[in-house]
Formats: structure tokens, sequence, C-alpha cells
């Protein structure tokens, strides 16, 4: 499994699962939690999730996938912007753990900013990392400038990560945001990474996907892998779907390939805001 390294010196898989909309119907509780548990035996042993995503449901999942081989995960998890709070975040955190059935996190995310200070979220953070709750932690959604404003707090450059929307048709963050991570080895973790199959249908996709005898969505994650400081987060409602994602690891685009998505899909010319889902 390709891995990317965090500034710690960990290693992840570059290759995870996502989990977005997951546990919000009951009736795909048990389908869910197995293609997550597949996914562990391919090799995708990255499980992202947040408090938000089914109001917890999606954790639940998560526990159940995972249980009897939380060694073999590396568990994400997010807070609310709204929980994030010194007290609130140990807290949010406390009732993910009890979720995911869990005494740690590996990786913890601030979701997205909120009107918490910084620092307050940071101080949190440093408590939940003292007390073995948490091995990392990093945030999602953040902008240039609200990095800056991080790194800048005393202890700010223990960031981990920056978990962004990136894919074929959102690719602003290439403008200045994924240069600037890179200066700094601060890898980012790709979500939506086929749009919700809103990509799947565009031509140029469909066509490169025909030449190597793959699915759009592969071409479309394959993109994304061969860049070797992104972590890409496919969700996988199924066991089918599961094995499709783990396969775009093994195809290779050719540099023609690249020029016909570059057509498609043209990369910023000039800065712009980043965007969310």
């Amino acid at each position: 499994m390709q891995t990317v390294a965090l500034p710690t010196g960990a290693t992840v898989p570059a290759l995870g699962q996502g989990t977005w909309r997951m546990g919000e119907d009951p009736r795909r509780f048990r389908a869910e939690a197995a293609a997550l548990r597949l996914g562990l035996d391919l090799g995708m042993t990255l499980i992202d999730t947040a408090e938000m995503y089914g109001e917890g449901g999606a954790e639940q999942v998560v526990a159940e996938a995972i249980g009897g081989r939380r060694d073999e995960v590396f568990l994400v998890s997010k807070v609310y912007p709204h929980n994030a709070t010194h007290k609130g975040a140990v807290a949010a955190c406390e009732r993910s753990l009890k979720r995911l059935r869990t005494d740690r996190l590996d990786l913890y995310l601030l979701h997205w900013r909120g009107g918490v200070p910084l620092a307050e979220t940071l101080a949190a953070f440093e408590q939940l990392l003292a007390g073995g709750k948490i091995r990392h932690w990093g945030v999602s959604n953040f902008d240039v400038g609200d990095l800056e404003e991080l790194t800048a707090l005393a202890g700010g450059q223990a960031v981990a990560t920056n978990q962004v929307l990136y894919n074929l048709s959102r690719r602003s963050v290439e403008w200045q945001l994924l240069p600037w991570s890179r200066a700094r080895h601060l890898p980012l973790m790709a979500y939506s990474p086929v749009e919700q199959g809103r990509l799947l249908g565009q031509s140029a996709l469909q066509a490169i996907a025909h030449r190597h005898r793959a699915t759009p969505a592969q071409i479309a994650l394959a993109w994304l892998l061969r860049q070797k400081d992104v972590v890409v987060i496919p969700k996988a409602g199924n066991s089918e779907h599961l094995r499709q994602n783990r396969a775009a690891l093994d195809l290779v685009l050719t540099e023609a390939d690249l020029a016909e998505l570059d057509r498609a899909f043209p990369p910023p010319r000039g800065p712009r805001a980043l965007e969310m889902l």
C-alpha cells in the first residue's frame, strides 16, 4: 500500500475510507460496516469519520467495522466548530470515543473554522494529546490565511494535516494552498474525490477510463493518488464499490492522460476562495 508521511514521521495509507453519509439509514448499517471491514482487508486502514456524519451514526458504523481490529486502523474523527472550545472539544472527543468504542483517536480534526479562537481549540487538542486520547491533531477546510494564523500560535506547528475538498473539478487548492503545504511538509487529505459522483459523466474522463479498462471514478482517484503527499478518502457503501476504489491504486496515468485531464478540468489561473461541501 502506498503511504503518505505526516510531519511527525508517522505514515498513513494514501488511499483511505470516508464515511460521509454513513450511519443515516439503519437498513444500511450492516452493509456499510461490511464494506469498511473489506477495506481493512485490502489495506485501506485509514478510516475518516466525524461527529457530524449522521450525528454520530457514522462513528457507530465504524465501531462495528473495526471491532477486534482497532490496532490495524488509523482512525480519524472531527469536532464541530461550535464544540471546539477548550471544554467543548474535550467533551466532544470523549463522546466520539464512546461511539467508536475505543480509547484513542489517531487523528482529531477541527472540521472547519468557526467562531472559537484557534488558541482555545489548540489548548483542547494539547490536553487530549497529553491524556493519550488522540495521537495527532489537524484541521479541515483551512485556507492559507487560516493556517498561517494557526501555525503562528505556540504549538500550532504540530498540525498534522489539512483535509480539504480536492478533485478534478475542484482544483483551487493548487494555486496557493498546495504549494504552501508542500513547502512545510504538511500533507493534504482530499475529501469528495469524485465530487459525489458528479464528475463521472464527463466525456474526457470516460474516454481515459475506456483506454485503461477502468471506471471514471478510478481515473479520478488515480489522478489524486499520483501525488505523493495527498491522502484520498473516497466513500464506498458496498463491497463492489470498495474493490473498485482499491484498484485505482494500480492505475498509472500517462502524460497524455494528464494533459487531456488538464484540458477538460483546467487548473486554476489565479487565486480562488477555498471551496467546501
